[in-house]
């Protein structure tokens, strides 16, 4: 089978600090170095005092992004990886931690060529 990278998307429940860019762009980078990857450019806004970021991670394996919703103590990131040498696990747990998550879920995906695709749309 050939393969391309594996496409992490997660929710996380519970977290802080999601209106603190600074906390989340240190999260970011903590989480791609966690994750072995390398750091092409990071882009974050804010929508002001109380509201979310959202960002991403342009990563030379692909990219990291996050959208943060407050009010909601709620964030849904994704991390896709080109290739198999990546620590997806630390990403995960670093991201989680660095937002205080209590609770996350994840879905896993392969992604490429030669993979049998999990869903199909016309």
């Amino acid at each position: 089978m050939d393969f391309t990278g594996t496409h992490l998307l997660i929710d996380l429940f519970g977290c802080t600090g999601l209106d603190d860019i600074d906390r989340v762009e240190a999260t970011l980078r903590d989480t791609v170095a966690a994750a072995g990857a390398t750091l092409l450019a990071l882009r974050l806004h804010s929508f002001g005092v109380g509201q979310g970021v959202t960002g991403v991670a342009m990563l030379a394996e692909s990219h990291i992004s996050i959208h943060t919703w407050p009010e909601r103590d709620y964030a849904a990131a994704d991390i896709f990886l080109c290739g198999r040498s990546h620590d997806l696990d630390a990403a995960l747990a670093t991201l989680a931690g660095g937002l205080g998550a209590t609770r996350y879920e994840q879905q896993r995906l392969s992604r490429g060529y030669g993979v049998e695709p999990v869903l199909t749309r016309a």
